[in-house]
Order: structure tokens, then C-alpha cells, then sequence
């Protein structure tokens, strides 16, 4: 089977096409970017593709297809939403046409944890009967929100299709760390600050809490979702849930309470005046997010993470101390310019491993 895979080159996408290209039941991988990428893994092939409503062509790069994998998305510029939303919304909507249109037979769409309404007082993990109707206050949530409406149309009118939709939290390995530091918290914060015992103090905010999962762990979903027949949504996230108390516990460092209002002021401040990326909104969406229970995904994927939540954070974390990345444009590293330049280098496997030098199951 061929698979095609938009956005292939950032972090879910390098972890995908890799786990799709060692599955015996796909013949051949095709990963599509804006910028072929120097980055080589044995069974990808590549073509340059731009999912915008006036980029290329994608029929013809769709065809003979069996599933078509949609993960491109475009975080920046938050001061620009009718940019992003022309990306991710039109160019998403696009997508699924023209897969349509080519008479591909399934896709798989990256949704996100972001699309859920805001979660239960209580501490409840949601299933994905929960509404998905973002947070108003983010253009990531309303984007996300607004594909899982329109997916319930083109699901309705493409019935003989098999439509997919991924709803992970956040994900996070060694080598996305550079990336995910330009996209969510720009220059002020150098990835040598991030060493056990530098910091005196972490800032603990009300309600902050969030899910992680390994881009691994994330992509063996994926290409099960490829592989079976299945339909619908799956949360997910891996176990224990993480707040600030467990980062300080990774950095060795303390906790300090820090009001909610002085601290999303600064925010805000900072991203008028272009000194951080992530604008405020996206805080409060942050703090609203459900829990997810990943049932579903364990019982019809047959689906469990290798990695503890835990994990994939150290990974991550070591990855911004060494500026890590890949050889791809979206994921070049920090502090490692070479990294950007290397061609044919393979995706190591990140280094979250326990004492014994192995994955720990989970769950």
C-alpha cells in the first residue's frame, strides 16, 4: 500500500513516515513538504507540495494511494490568523477533497487535544463523545474546532470513505526541541537554562496541568490507524498526568505560586510586542484542556504507549539543552548547525530509556 503523508518533515511528521516506511503492510512512503528536506530515511520518498487553497497540485501525488496521512499544520504567525487559518483550515479542507477526488480510500487527520471544549470541573478523563468545540480565545482551538465540523459533513458525503481523526496530546521527543522552542517560546528562553539545578524556580500557575505523549509513541497510532479498518476519533496521551511539581521534580528546582492575571498580562505583553510567539490565548486554552482517556486507542489500535509521560519530557528537555534537531527545515537544531546540513542521516531513536537502557511500557 502507498501512503502519502503532508507535513512530513516536522516533528510528528519525521516520526510517522519513519514507523510507516519499516510496516511491512506499506510499499512505499511518500512525504510531502513545502521544502524537500536533505534528511534521508530508507523507504521515504519526497516531493515538494504546498497544501494551501493556491499550492500545488495534490491529485496527482494522491493517486494509487491507499491512505493519505494530513498532518501539516502552521503555527506561526500568531499575529497573522488569516494566514494560519488559510493554511489549516482551507488548505486541510483541500486536502480531504482532493484525496476524495483521487478516490483515495482512507485518511488520517492530526487533530489535537486543542479541539475539545474546556474539560470538567472535576478531574475526569474525557472520551471523544466530548465536545469539540475549542477555546474562542486561540486561533490553534477555533482551527481545530472548525475541521472537526467540517469533518462531519465530508464524512456524511463521503461515506465509502474511511476518515480518521487523531486527537493527541502534546507531543514531545529529543529531536522536535529546537523546533518547539522557535514555535512556542522564541529567544527567551535558551535551551541552556533548562539544566537540572540552574533554575531557582519553576512558576506554578493555577489549573496547570496538561497530558503528554512520546512522537513515537504517537506515530505507532498512526500507522495502525493506516493499517486497520477503523473510523473515528482516538485520544492520545500516556500516563501520569504532568504539572509543574513534576518539572521541577526533571530540573531540580523549586515551585512558586504564581498568580494567573500578573502572569498572563506578561504574556500578553511579551507577544505584542514580538518577544514570545505563543500569544495569551493559548494559555487559557492550556489551562481549560480536558483529560483524555486513551481507551479506544488501546482496545480497537491495539495501541499502547512505549513511554511514560515522564519520559517524553526528559527527552525533550535534554533536547533543548543540546539544541537537538534533524536535518529537515522545520527541525533544525539550535546549536548543532551541522544538523541542518548533513543529508543522509537517519532519525536516531530519542534516548528516554529507563536504567536498563529499554523502553518502559505504560499502562
Amino acid at each position: 500500500m502507498k501512503v502519502v503523508v503532508t507535513g512530513a518533515t516536522g516533528n510528528a511528521g519525521t516520526s510517522v513516515v519513519r514507523r510507516l516506511a519499516a510496516d511491512p503492510h506499506v510499499t512505499e512512503v511518500l512525504g510531502l513538504a513545502r521544502r524537500v528536506p536533505r534528511w534521508r530515511q530508507p523507504g521515504v520518498r519526497w516531493a515538494a507540495a504546498d497544501i494551501d487553497p493556491d499550492g500545488t497540485p495534490l491529485g496527482p501525488l494522491f493517486a494509487g494511494a491507499g491512505a493519505v496521512v494530513h498532518l501539516a499544520w502552521k503555527f506561526q504567525p500568531t499575529h497573522d490568523p488569516v494566514e494560519t487559518w488559510r493554511t489549516n483550515v482551507l488548505g486541510t479542507v483541500r486536502v480531504f477533497e482532493e484525496a476524495a477526488a483521487a478516490g483515495v480510500p482512507a485518511v488520517v487527520y492530526a487533530s489535537s487535544v486543542g479541539a475539545y471544549a474546556p474539560g470538567p470541573a472535576y478531574d475526569r478523563p474525557v472520551d471523544e463523545s466530548w465536545p469539540t468545540h475549542g477555546w474562542p480565545g486561540a486561533a490553534y482551538t477555533r482551527e481545530k474546532s472548525y475541521l472537526e465540523r467540517y469533518l462531519d459533513g465530508f464524512e456524511a458525503a463521503h461515506p465509502d470513505m474511511r476518515v480518521v481523526r487523531m486527537r493527541p496530546a502534546f507531543l514531545f521527543k529529543e529531536t522536535s526541541a529546537s523546533e518547539q522552542r522557535r514555535i512556542f517560546a522564541g529567544p527567551l528562553l535558551p535551551g541552556r537554562l533548562v539544566r537540572p539545578g540552574l533554575l531557582p524556580a519553576l512558576p506554578d500557575l493555577p489549573g496547570l496541568r496538561f497530558q503528554a505523549l512520546h512522537t513515537d509513541d504517537a506515530a505507532d497510532a498512526y500507522a495502525a490507524a493506516v493499517r486497520l479498518p477503523v473510523r473515528g476519533a482516538f485520544n492520545l496521551a500516556a500516563e501520569p498526568v504532568l504539572d509543574v511539581a513534576a518539572l521541577a521534580r526533571m530540573l531540580e528546582t523549586r515551585v512558586v505560586r504564581l498568580p494567573l492575571r500578573p502572569a498572563r498580562a506578561a504574556l500578553s505583553a511579551a507577544w505584542r510586542m514580538h518577544l514570545v510567539p505563543a500569544p495569551a490565548g493559548l494559555l487559557d486554552a492550556l489551562l481549560r484542556l480536558p483529560l483524555m482517556s486513551s481507551a479506544r486507542a488501546r482496545r480497537k489500535l491495539d495501541w499502547q504507549p512505549r513511554y511514560a509521560s515522564g519520559e517524553a519530557m526528559t527527552a525533550f528537555l535534554r533536547g533543548l539543552r543540546e539544541g537537538a534537531g534533524l536535518p529537515t527545515p522545520p527541525m533544525a537544531g539550535d546549536r548543532a548547525p551541522h544538523s541542518a546540513d548533513v543529508a543522509d542521516v537517519a532519525e536516531p531513536e530519542d534516548q528516554a530509556r529507563r536504567a536498563d537502557g529499554q523502553p518502559r511500557r505504560t499502562g
